[in-house]
């Protein structure tokens, strides 16, 4: 199966700004949909506040129009960063985050595994981060051969 592109960009941004340590919860430039959409920060007037799955005034306007950005639409991204900030242990309350908190790596990877399961449901394919099937056997034996990457 071949991978959609806007996943595949979206992926690729992502893992840029893990490994590049600028993967920021807090921040809208480098939150989760701020890298998905090249580090800006315009998408947040799409939302009535930063973790919220509310649209505002701006983004019913771009979703009833079909609008998309990096081919996701208003409400597919607010629910990409509801997931992130989440997975990262924030809680949705539509006010700005506090800027004092350090997310841990650990934590991140936890965002960032939870929006990838999610981008790959929208576009219906696998989960790239399931590894699930290298631990099946069948007969005493690994279901499934592990490539080596050389």
């Amino acid at each position: 199966m071949e991978t959609p592109a806007r996943l595949e960009h979206a992926i690729s941004k992502l893992y840029r700004a893990f490994h590049g340590n600028t993967l920021q919860p807090q921040c809208c430039n480098h939150c989760a949909v701020g890298n998905i959409l090249d580090n800006t920060d315009a998408w947040r007037h799409l939302t009535e506040g930063h973790g919220t799955t509310r649209l505002s005034y701006v983004g019913i306007v771009h979703q009833r129009l079909g609008r998309t950005f990096q081919g996701y639409t208003p409400a597919q991204l607010l629910q990409v960063e509801s997931i992130f900030l989440s997975a990262c242990g924030f809680t949705a309350s539509g006010t700005r985050l506090s800027t004092r908190n350090k997310i841990s790596k650990e934590r991140l990877f936890q965002g960032l595994v939870a929006v990838v399961t999610y981008l790959c449901e929208l576009d219906g394919v696998p989960n790239v981060m399931d590894y699930s099937k290298l631990f099946e056997v069948e007969h005493e034996q690994p279901k499934y051969a592990l490539e080596e990457v050389v």
